[in-house]
């Protein structure tokens, strides 16, 4: 397709690019299943290959950071060539599964790649859209939700197949959203690519009340939100096990749970036209947080009640995220934008490890009370926004 027909519809073009691109992010944990049977994965080990995307997703931001990537070169340019080797990381753990430290180093690998896709998204949406950004970041972070649950859907489509089917599709998807944004390259309202600036440029926004009171709150909603996604397909499967249902369900299911946070994303951003990001930043940390303190409360009760509370939990954990985000980049200094969001964006991913690993590793004793260990995010990011006056 010509840039110019993809110019005349470029948020819709980047979206689309960030739900494929992102699809990597997730992709071992969509057959997750089919590795425990497999391969005699446990809960742990899954929660440890998660963990290693995320903390190679924090040195790749870092690294945009240090280097100055993210500002020196066109964002199309950095997430095309991140989208190709993303791709190739992700299928080249199909060779090495059976290999706990290849394993473990490929799952990094893809990690360092997605922290050209995501955070190169949000430069891309405000040099193209720079108004509405809160709506216009709703669809981009929709979209990461939603390529964050392919992998489910993907597993559910491809039952009966061998689970490396799932992992190589969601490799071809990175490298058609790779095609897309070098199609579309960069938006007009961004200055130009500059020289190479110091790493504690991307700190130097942290100065500012405004930006520290958004990155606090995004740093709070980051420990909740990919510890929530690992617990998904767990918790899914204890109200299926109650109903007696068969694991077929249980991809689907968690692609269901999952793929609402689209819903809440974009639904949030028009919200957000009337009420402000503030505001809905605030109400979806609130509704999310209040879940994490009920949720082992009602273990006894219905499964369909649970698994409803499920749904409406994936409707708002991520629906604070754009917003967050937009009020981080209105408040953040315009030439150091790409950096200052790679610095926050590292920040928040590293404090999703810790996050990971209690609720990986305590799972199987405390059962729904694990949810208890995420609600120190929603608390402690209410805290900051309800104090905040942006």
């Amino acid at each position: 397709m010509p840039a110019e027909t993809l110019s005349r519809f470029p948020l819709a073009v980047i979206v689309a690019a960030q739900f494929l691109g992102t699809s990597l992010w997730f992709s071992v944990n969509g057959v997750g299943l089919s590795l425990g049977q497999e391969l005699g994965l446990t809960e742990t080990d899954l929660g440890r290959l998660t963990m290693a995307t995320q903390a190679g997703f924090i040195l790749g931001t870092l690294t945009l950071a240090a280097t100055g990537l993210a500002d020196r070169f066109r964002a199309s340019r950095v997430f095309a060539v991140a989208a190709v080797l993303g791709a190739l990381m992700n299928g080249a753990f199909v060779l090495v599964a059976w290999q706990p430290a290849a394993a473990l180093l490929m799952r990094f690998a893809t990690g360092l790649c997605l922290a050209g896709i995501y955070p190169l998204g949000m430069k891309l949406v405000i040099s193209w859209t720079p108004r509405h950004t809160g709506a216009a970041l709703a669809w981009l972070v929709g979209m990461l939700t939603l390529g964050t649950a392919v992998p489910h859907l993907l597993r559910g489509a491809t039952l009966g197949l061998p689970w490396q089917w799932p992992l190589l599709t969601a490799s071809l998807l990175a490298v058609v959203a790779a095609l897309l944004i070098r199609a579309l390259g960069g938006g007009p309202h961004l200055p130009p690519p500059g020289p190479k600036k110091p790493l504690r440029e991307g700190f130097a926004a942290f100065a500012s009340g405004d930006f520290r009171a958004a990155a606090l709150g995004y740093f709070g909603h980051c420990w909740e939100l990919y510890a929530f996604w690992t617990l998904t397909p767990l918790l899914v499967a204890r109200e299926l096990q109650r109903l007696g249902a068969g694991e077929a369900l249980v991809p689907w299911l968690a692609f269901l749970v999952i793929a609402l946070g689209l819903v809440g994303c974009v639904h949030g951003g028009r919200v957000s036209r009337r009420r402000g990001s503030l505001w809905v930043a605030r109400a979806a940390l609130a509704v999310s947080g209040l879940l994490c303190l009920v949720y082992p409360l009602l273990g006894s009760l219905s499964p369909f009640l649970l698994l409803a509370l499920l749904l409406l939990w994936g409707f708002t954990v991520i629906a604070d995220s754009p917003q967050l985000s937009a009020l981080a980049a209105a408040t953040a200094p315009r030439d150091r934008i790409g950096s200052t969001l790679a610095v926050m964006n590292a920040i928040g991913f590293a404090l999703t490890i810790p996050a990971i690993f209690l609720v990986s590793e305590f799972w199987s004793a405390l059962d729904l009370r694990v949810a208890w260990l995420l609600l120190p995010g929603p608390m402690v990011g209410l805290f900051y926004l309800c104090r905040a006056r942006l």
